[in-house]
């Protein structure tokens, strides 16, 4: 595999710098320029820089020339240079000139369309493939989950009474008929539990995860396994087959890694099966009493990101709506503010608390005791996180305004408002 895989990139990088420099050549003839110069740098840099100038700098590129769109003018880019005596840069300098006044930098009265979406592809279109980080890159994203892990421990620390009594007063006003439903459905023993689609720590998929053998003494105080593992009551002697575990000896939660970008892989969580398996449940509730309220379904969204998209489209256009796309946002949510937004409602709170894993394995690094609610891999991670956030930002508007909100004044910030989180 180590003599192959040379050839192998080898391949790869001459099948994508083909297709970059004919997207180039097709672009540059659609808007009147030349890409011969550009074309030529890019062969040269990837030859002394390989396949990450494809899948980071060019990507970085463009970030940078879609901020310099924001702001209506181009700035500076440590990886490329300007053109003597201009403001734009002379890679992709063509296109840009087309985009910007090549003197001053500001952005025409009347840029060319095509070729801002030109340069989008040229330098966007290999910032998401797949493959794996080099294992430099790996180890920092590790390193970096557990400095969350610091980060929010000292979040915690800081907090005063002050902030935790705005924060749970501002959760409850927004979210108390929604817990009301699911504390009920808890209650009442209402809750549907299902295998969610993932990969679990202890190494069950598929239909496999039906043949699961471990609970733990704190499901079972709050959902037992004879309400939510059994068929019905006849089949009662398959408890015995069950392993109850103490919170000592519960299964951390793996920590793994996916592909995300060649900058940075994604940081998960794989959780046990029982605990999956008893999240999927809670999740179905919320996601049902989340439906039936007419403001919030309006507010967070978990399966249509268009309202979001329409939304920070007209935030471009007239500069009143401020788009947050947060770094590691998972990894940086307080246990401690969820613990808080759920004491009023006894029953989620329990549930909530039991179906949460307390500890995470972190290979070479070992196992830590999670001061975050949950990392992605959760059933409930994006739900938790979006009702924080949703609380953190009503609660900002309110310091903005100076005053106390009411439900129905929260309501009519719903079309200025949203929260996406996939599930």
């Amino acid at each position: 595999m180590d003599i192959a895989t040379p050839y192998l990139l080898g391949g790869l990088l001459k099948s994508l710098m083909s297709l970059w420099s004919r997207l180039a050549e097709e672009s540059a003839s659609q808007c009147c320029t030349s890409a011969h110069l550009d074309i030529n740098t890019v062969e040269m840099r990837v030859k002394h820089e390989g396949l990450s100038f494809l899948t980071i700098t060019l990507p970085e590129l463009g970030k940078a020339i879609q901020k310099w769109l924001d702001q209506g003018k181009v700035g500076s880019h440590t990886s490329f240079r300007k053109k003597r005596g201009s403001s734009l840069p002379q890679f992709l300098g063509g296109f840009c000139a087309r985009v910007f006044d090549a003197e001053s930098g500001l952005l025409l009265d009347d840029p060319c369309i095509d070729s801002i979406r030109a340069l989008r592809q040229l330098t966007l279109m290999f910032g998401k493939i797949n493959l794996e980080c080099s294992p430099a890159r790996q180890r920092d994203a590790i390193r970096r989950y557990i400095k969350n892990e610091h980060d929010v421990r000292e979040f915690d620390g800081r907090l005063t009474d002050r902030d935790v009594l705005e924060f749970t007063t501002m959760s409850n006003l927004l979210f108390g008929r929604v817990f009301d439903r699911i504390d009920r459905d808890v209650y009442y023993g209402r809750l549907v539990p299902k295998h969610g689609p993932g990969s679990t720590a202890d190494g069950l998929v598929g239909n496999g995860k039906y043949n699961q053998s471990v609970w733990t003494t704190r499901l079972e105080s709050i959902l037992p396994m004879g309400e939510y593992v059994l068929p019905n009551w006849r089949f009662y002697d398959q408890l015995e087959e069950y392993d109850v575990v103490e919170p000592g000896a519960e299964t951390p939660v793996k920590v793994i890694l996916v592909p995300k970008t060649l900058k940075t892989p994604r940081v998960i969580a794989m959780e046990p099966t029982c605990m999956q398996y008893m999240q999927q449940a809670i999740l179905r509730s919320f996601l049902e009493s989340h439906g039936k309220d007419d403001f919030l379904s309006k507010v967070i969204g978990f399966d249509d990101q268009v309202p979001n998209q329409d939304m920070a489209r007209q935030g471009s256009i007239d500069h009143r709506t401020a788009t947050l796309d947060l770094s590691d946002a998972s990894d940086l949510v307080s246990n401690q503010l969820v613990r808080n937004m759920l004491r009023r409602w006894p029953h989620l709170f329990a549930a909530v608390d039991a179906t949460r894993s307390r500890r995470a394995s972190i290979g070479e690094d070992g196992v830590i005791r999670l001061a975050k609610y949950a990392s992605m891999g959760s059933a409930l991670c994006f739900p938790m996180e979006a009702m924080v956030f949703t609380t953190i930002i009503f609660l900002g508007i309110q310091r903005s305004l100076n005053t106390s909100l009411t439900r129905r004044d929260c309501k009519s910030f719903a079309s200025s408002v949203r929260v996406f989180g996939t599930i």
